[in-house]
């Protein structure tokens, strides 16, 4: 079987698909990688041929910053560069997986060669009256949250459908998108849905479809990884350390924002792991208690720590809650709430802090508080224990196989 999937955004975003991409290939299968072309390495290192999008999405989320509107009008101004051409792989694969944002391409491709397609995310964006679409706030209103879909649908044609048109047009020779776009067909037979997350996480929403899979966590194998003798040493050299670092989000002011974190340590009394990330975050000296991070697989340190704070990403919340310890959010937007959230509903975790929002008190009283809570300690084991018996991954193929083998689309896509 010919593989194709799509997906674009920052390395969490893409680092999972490619993660299900090796998998596939483990099993026998060939797949293309189309990506842009920042990501060359991650796919390459993944063993996965490449065919890549011109641009740089990782740099678009970086100037985008923590506003939401901004980050959609960044990839707004990706998908209006120059038609992309018809990528070679489509011609000849048997099915597409498709992250991209609103899915975007990937039911055209699909409508234009006749293949299934596949909706893959890491976050819940089905509809559901269970939650609110990711970024929008909670509001009590009846009815809200199922509309509040609608809107972020309607709100993504606006973006989207020009560009979209124009390509269907130029190089599909495919006749324009009807007024209702193609979103309202997604968890259905034609175009079923993969959520790379666990049930024991996110609960399965009782108004979601047959076609809607929550297959767990799609996580990399980096057991070949060894760490620096010094970064073994200072972690083994006294309790376990906090850690703290906010991925690829961009952080405006880091001496600032080093200096409160720093003193939340001393405060707390507390070891750390500050981890550098896209925030530039320990530049000049750091005390003897705080170890400056540039690069270690979460995987093999999350473990290790007792306390996780992160900016509430999906895959380092993934990481944390796999690896038993608790969790700290500090979101910055987006989908990074509804984790902050979902750790304090679980209990292995408190409420989260918008990083707008942490001072050294705020942060100081909540690594106190957690570090030290032994039943917020026994439910992040307990739930740690439960994510790494599933296999995520292995369902994912699984789930993958059998559409493409029933052959449960339908000749054309459902227009209107």
């Amino acid at each position: 079987m010919h593989v194709t999937i799509l997906a674009v955004g920052s390395r969490g975003d893409v680092q999972p698909l490619a993660t299900l991409g090796r998998g596939l290939q483990s099993v026998g299968h060939q797949v293309c990688f189309i990506t842009t072309e920042n990501y060359a390495p991650l796919i390459t290192a993944h063993g996965l041929d490449l065919w890549p999008i011109p641009g740089d999405s990782e740099a678009l989320v970086r100037a985008a910053g923590a506003d939401m509107m901004s980050l959609v009008r960044s990839f707004g101004s990706l998908a209006r560069g120059e038609p992309l051409g018809i990528p070679e792989p489509v011609r000849k694969t048997d099915v597409i997986i498709n992250q991209l944002p609103l899915a975007i391409l990937g039911y055209d491709l699909a409508e234009k060669f006749n293949v299934p397609m596949i909706v893959a995310a890491v976050i819940p964006l089905f509809p559901t009256r269970d939650f609110q679409v990711m970024g929008f706030p909670p509001l009590p209103w009846p009815g809200y949250n199922r509309l509040s879909y609608s809107i972020a649908q309607w709100m993504g044609r606006l973006v989207f459908s020009p560009v979209v048109n124009r390509w269907r047009k130029q190089v599909l020779q495919l006749p324009p998108l009807p007024w209702r776009g193609y979103l309202h067909q997604m968890g259905t037979a034609r175009y079923p849905m993969l959520n790379g997350f666990s049930e024991q996480v996110v609960p399965r929403p009782r108004d979601w479809g047959e076609h809607v899979h929550i297959t767990g966590y799609w996580f990399p194998k980096d057991d070949t990884w060894q760490p620096p003798a010094d970064l073994r040493a200072f972690i083994e050299s006294g309790p376990p350390p906090v850690f703290i670092g906010f991925g690829s989000m961009p952080v405006r002011h880091p001496e600032q924002t080093t200096d409160v974190i720093v003193e939340a340590l001393r405060q707390s009394g507390q070891r750390g792991v500050l981890h550098t990330g896209w925030g530039d975050l320990g530049q000049g000296d750091l005390p003897a208690h705080i170890w400056k991070l540039n690069y270690a697989p979460y995987g093999w340190l999350f473990p290790r720590m007792a306390l996780i704070i992160h900016h509430g990403g999906s895959g380092t919340t993934a990481f944390g809650l796999r690896a038993g310890v608790p969790s700290l959010a500090a979101p910055f937007l987006f989908d990074q709430f509804f984790w902050g959230e979902r750790i304090a509903a679980l209990g292995v975790g408190p409420r989260p802090i918008p990083f707008k929002q942490m001072s050294v008190k705020r942060l100081a009283q909540a690594i106190a508080f957690t570090v030290n809570d032994q039943p917020t300690r026994q439910r992040a084991n307990a739930l740690g224990q439960k994510i790494r018996a599933e296999d995520g991954l292995a369902n994912a193929i699984d789930i993958i196989q059998q559409i493409v083998r029933n052959g449960a689309w339908p000749a054309q896509a459902v227009r209107g």
